[in-house]
Parts: structure tokens; sequence; C-alpha cells
């Protein structure tokens, strides 16, 4: 018996019956009983997901600082009008100014990281100047160029504050077809930005109704007569010194959100605004002053923007998944429904239903696959962008620079809508697993949802992204017939000739539980899933069907094939993440990568029956498989959730109390914020309802309230 236990023995033999069982319903001592579980050091696992001591100092650092300052504070966030969170959202602007002048990128980085879990309304308008304005100077802007913006205010948010207008009221996705036009005029050598239809409108642009001065504009760029595609533009929008609008600039304020409301969304029409020739950002495409454009080689330098923000989102996808189920599993752990005889009356905390691990543990290990592939993804995309900028057109190793761009574009475009999309589903189904108290909007959750549903459409749509990923598998698999050495994360493509066709041949049931059978199972089927589409697309060129419509005519399947490509993708940089971890810390994170690894071959289980690479009674095996690693993860969950290491005020929700006195710190936060006033509409509103003069027929003076007269009740007797 651990000294713990033998500590509370001793306690109980002192108390009455009604004493110990209030002891035993204790939220804040079941909290405990579940961290006296712990079979591994808790510290050190947040080390590893943090990349070392020395990053879980810096982050824990950051969260105090964000804690004590005022500006940040969130405990009244959910009563706020939209009036109120983008005055609130605009004063923490200073705040963060101190850091991002004072911190190397990587730290500021971070820094951010830990907002988003606190107000991601503040870090998207934040980041809208930094990572979206700031970043298309940086990557779209000549060095003279940039250096001229910066000493503008660019860099130290002084003087100019910026946009980012891409998408229009018509085009969102289909970046290419944005009908905004830039005109060169050679006689006045200057641009002349249009918006020649409504559906030209730059809409969804954040900053824009109260606070950008400037915006890196998307438009097609006409140069005598002649279209050269979409390139960006620095248009100025208002006066910094009385923000009033520039000549041909309409600016609006498209209201009220889903979420992120903290967030001045916009609307910008240009009638003829005319802008100097060096406000097009030149870095890769060049107008003369008479009029000559030069198209650069690497076009596909231009994708470095979208890298940052989906890998951004990866990240972020983790985080926030991470942080909901911070809330549903220590709320979980404290919470009782229904006695049974075998408990001697106590009621059953939810976590100990197998039907409640069911619903949680599986979404705890695939946060924890999101974290590894959100921490590759980010590496990826930072050794890229390295790779970019050095890259020139005459490098002899220039062709690989262009296969890795592509691989991680792709890459990028599938896990950002696998990861997004998951994510806001862990959200739902731990607001769900909550009961009618994750209805609330204090125990944060239904904020969470709504202010994360928007990152399954913004950086592209989902499924279009996912599409994306799917014509990239088609692509590579038809190199991989012709014999070429595909990447690391398609090199499955590779061995088509093993794969295809290929069954599961343990001897034993049991064997299916090992990290070779299952990244074997999901190699086979991902690649039977991308043959099948590729034999598709093959099968409508072949009848003459245009390129791109063959693409069209198997997106389904390409669809499909990029879905279970991410499963397969995740598992796999689950196992690489736990190869860097201790022993004692593998020996907990290999049940919890099983379990994320046969829980979603279980979620697709028609794909692997299909293909017939498992039997139905080996997936009957790995059904029950799942069950009991749903038992064992249970058994370290708020050790693991614990490891997360998020401060009670980033989860910002009485539920996710690490202390696990909820109803007390729950009922606190409802009556601070909801203090007892004089009723709001009674004399206007309740009292003219129920005090109303009624017709004789309504009256009813009989003082006994329409019982019966006793003497008939005794003679109905």
């Amino acid at each position: 018996m651990s000294s713990a236990k033998a500590r509370v023995q001793a306690v109980k033999q002192h108390l009455s019956p009604e004493e110990e069982r209030a002891l035993a319903v204790s939220p804040v001592e079941s909290m405990k009983e579940e961290r006296n579980k712990a079979a591994f050091d808790i510290r050190a696992m947040t080390y590893l997901l943090d990349g070392g001591k020395s990053a879980t100092l810096v982050r824990e650092r950051m969260m105090l600082e964000l804690e004590r300052d005022q500006v940040f504070r969130m405990n009244d966030f959910h009563d706020l009008t939209k009036d109120q969170l983008r005055e609130r959202t605009m004063e923490k602007f200073r705040s963060l100014l101190h850091h991002l002048t004072n911190e190397s990128v990587n730290t500021f980085r971070k820094r951010m990281e830990v907002v988003s879990l606190v107000d991601p309304g503040f870090w998207t308008r934040f980041g809208v100047h930094y990572g979206l304005f700031f970043g298309a100077l940086q990557g779209s802007a000549t060095p003279g160029q940039f250096s001229y913006w910066a000493s503008k205010g660019a860099v130290s948010l002084n003087g100019m504050i910026g946009c980012f207008a891409m998408t229009e009221i018509g085009h969102g996705s289909n970046v290419a077809g944005v009908e905004t036009t830039a005109t060169f005029d050679e006689a006045s050598d200057q641009f002349v930005i249009h918006s020649p239809t409504i559906t030209a409108t730059k809409w969804w642009i954040g900053g824009a109704a109260h606070t950008a001065t400037h915006a890196v504009v998307f438009a097609q760029l006409l140069v005598g007569g002649k279209r050269y595609g979409v390139k960006s533009f620095v248009v100025p929008l208002r006066d910094p010194n009385d923000y009033s609008l520039l000549a041909g600039v309409n600016i609006g304020d498209i209201g009220k959100k889903m979420g992120r409301d903290g967030i001045d969304n916009g609307w910008i029409t240009f009638t003829n605004v005319r802008i100097p020739r060096s406000y097009m950002l030149m870095k890769h495409t060049k107008v003369s002053r008479s009029g000559q454009v030069k198209e650069p080689k690497l076009q596909q330098l231009t994708y470095g923007a979208l890298l940052q923000g989906r890998a951004a989102m990866v990240v972020d996808s983790g985080n926030v998944a991470k942080k909901a189920l911070t809330i549903a599993v220590r709320y979980a752990a404290v919470r009782r429904q229904f006695a049974t005889k075998a408990n001697q009356g106590v009621e059953t905390k939810l976590l100990d239903y197998p039907i409640h691990q069911r619903r949680l543990m599986p979404l705890l290990a695939q946060a924890f696959a999101m974290h590894f592939t959100g921490t590759e993804m980010m590496e990826m995309y930072l050794t890229m962008m390295d790779q970019l900028e050095s890259a020139s057109p005459d490098d002899a190793d220039l062709q690989q620079v262009m296969e890795n761009l592509k691989e991680t574009h792709a890459t990028s475009a599938g896990l950002k809508a696998f990861c997004t999309w998951n994510c806001l589903n862990t959200i739902e189904q731990c607001r769900q697993a909550c009961g009618g108290h994750g209805y609330s909007a204090y125990t944060g959750l239904a904020g969470m949802y709504q202010d994360f549903a928007v990152h399954c459409t913004w950086e592209g749509d989902n499924t279009i992204l996912t599409l994306q990923a799917g014509r990239y598998l088609i692509s590579s698999y038809r190199e991989a017939q012709e014999g070429k050495k595909l990447g690391s994360g398609v090199a499955y493509l590779n061995n088509l000739n093993q794969l295809i066709g290929k069954k599961c041949s343990v001897k034993n049931v049991e064997e299916i539980v090992s990290v070779q059978v299952i990244t074997e199972a999901w190699d086979v089927v991902c690649a039977n899933a991308v043959q099948q589409a590729a034999e598709e697309f093959d099968g409508c060129v072949k009848r003459g069907v245009d390129v791109d419509e063959a693409y069209e005519q198997c997106s389904q399947s390409r669809l499909y094939a990029a879905k279970l490509h991410s499963y397969g993708y995740l598992f796999k940089r689950f196992v690489d993440g736990i190869s860097k971890a201790s022993e004692d810390l593998r020996k907990v994170l290999i049940d919890v990568c099983y379990l994320y690894g046969l829980y979603t071959i279980e979620d697709n289980a028609g794909a692997f029956l299909q293909y017939e690479y498992f039997s139905p009674a080996q997936i009957s095996f790995i059904r029950s498989k799942v069950n009991g690693l749903c038992k064992i993860v249970r058994d370290q969950a708020i050790p693991l959730v614990d490891a997360f290491n998020y401060s009670d005020y980033i989860v910002n929700s009485p539920l996710g109390r690490k202390d696990g006195d909820v109803y007390v710190h729950y009922f606190a936060q409802v009556k601070q914020q909801n203090p007892p006033k004089e009723h709001p509409y009674f004399d206007r509103l309740i009292k003219p309802l129920i005090h109303r003069k009624a017709n004789e027929d309504d009256l009813d003076e009989d003082e006994e309230g329409g019982l019966e007269d006793e003497d008939e009740e005794e003679d109905a007797e």
C-alpha cells in the first residue's frame, strides 16, 4: 500500500460513516486519488512534450506573465459584448509589443502559442499584422522594399498597422480567381487598384473594420492589357493621424461572427485607387518603369506564408485539443453519477464507466498524436524556409529543394485539414462529455468550439485542402510507377508490389498489438486507396478527359485516400515522438500510441476489410483490445493531462480546475459574474402580464384554489 493510501486509511478509522462518505465523494479527494495512480514522472513527461526543461520553464514564465497582466484578465471574458471584446483585444497590443521587440523569433513564436490558448481572438488580430501583413513583406518584398516598410513602422507598429486583403466575397480558396485588379499606368508610373464587381469586394479582412492603416492586397496584375496572375501590393487605407479613409477606399464592418469577436473583420472596396509602382511587392515578379514584366523561375516561393499559417494551425490543433481534454478528463475524474451496491451507495466517477472511457481516451491518445505531428510539421516548415531563403535558380540541388517544397506543401495542406477537423470534434465531444454543465459559457468549451471552428475554413477550406493532398498522392503514385524514389511521407508508395494484396500474417492475434503490424496495416490500406484513386484518374485521362476534370472525377477517391493517409501519418509521427522518450515514459506512451493506432483502425474498419489486410475476426479482436487499452490509459488519464502543464488560468474553466474543487469554483464564478440586482424588466413586461385585467369568466375567487368540496368527496365515497 502506498504511503498516500495508508494515510487515507488512517484518517478513515477516526471518521463517522457520514464523514467517511463525504470524504469518499469529495471532488478534491477524488482528484488526489487519481494523481496517486501516476506510473511515471509527470514533470519528465512535460519536458518531453515541451522539448526540454528549459522550454518548459520559459512556457511557465509566459503563462505567469499573462496571468498577472490585467489586460489579459479572463474571469469576465464570457460576459463581454462584441464592442467590449474588440476594445479589450486592442488593449493587449502594447503589452505584446514589449516582448516582440525583446525576444528572439522562436521565443516569441512560443509566446504566441500560449496566447492562442488564452485569447484566440487576440492571437488572430495580432497575427494579422505580424503573421500575415508583415509575413507577406518578408516573403514577397525585395530587401530595399522591406527596409522601406520597416522604416515606416511595419516592425515596431509605430505609424502603421497592417492587414491582409486576399479573400473576396466571391472568392476564398480559389485565390487565382480573385477579381480585384492592379492595372499598370505607365504614364504616371502607378498601379490602379480597383474592385470591378461586388464579388471583388475584399471580405473577412481581419483588422480592416477599425484597425488597419495599410493592406497587402492580392490582385490580378494587368500590364499592357495582359494578365500576369495574382500578385501582392501594399495599399494605404487610412490616414494614420485621424483614421479617415483615403480617396477611393470604402470599408465596413462585417458584424457579428460565430466566434473570435475580438477581431474587427471588415470589407473593403477600391475605386481606382492609385499607388506608386514601388508598392507592388517585387521579390519575385518585377514590373519595370517601362512596363516590362519579369517573371520568376521559382514560382513556388510564394507558398511560404501559406506554409507558416498551416503549420501554426496544426500546432494549435494539438494544443487546443489538449486544453479541451484537460477540462473533460478532470471533470470526469470528480463528477459522480449513480450509486451501486458494490460501491456501498457511493456514486460512480464518470471516468470509471467504460462508455465514458470510450468517449475520451481515444481522443486523449489522438491529442498526443497531434502534438508530436505538430512539432514535426513546424520543424519541417522552418527547415523548408531556410532552404528557400538560400535557394537560387543556379543551385545544383534546386530540384531537390523544389521536391521538398512540393511534399511540405501537400503535407501541410492535408494535416491542416485533418488536425483542425479532429480538434473541433474533440472540443464538441468534450463538451457533451461534461453533460449539462458543458453548455455553460463559464465552463469554456462552448466558446472554445465557436472560436476554433474558423480553422476548418480559413487558410483554405478543409475539403479543398484534403483534395490537394489527394492530388499530390496520385502524382506521387504515378512517379513511383516510373521508378522515382519518393520522400519519407509517401515512401510506402515505393513498395507497392509488396503492399498491394498483402494480408496480416500474425500467428496470434495478440501480435497485432505492435508498432510494426499497425504501421504495415496503414501502409497497405493507404497504398490500396491511393492506387484506386490513381487508377480512376488514369481511366478518365485515357478516355480523353482533361487532366483537371479527371482529378474532379476522382475527387471522392482522392479525398478518401488523403484521409486514410493522414491517419497513418499521425501514427508514424507518434511512434517517432515516443522514440525520443526515456524508458519509463515510453512504457506509458506506448499504450497511448497503441490505443490511437488500433482505435483509428477500428474506426476505419471498412477499409481494412475491403482491402483484406485484417479479417473480421482480427477486427473483432482489435475492438476488444481498444476497450482494454481505454481502461489502461484511463488509469493514467489525470497524470497525462497534468503533463500538458496548463495552469488554471490557461484552462479558464471551473470544471478543469487542477485541485478538482469544481463545484465551489463554478458556483463562485456564476455568482461573481451575475450578482443580484434590480429586476431588469419586471415593471415593463412581467407585471403587465401577470396583473392584467381578465374577463369575469376567467376569474376564480375560490380561496381553496380549485380543490373539491370536502363534503362532496365524502359523499362520493
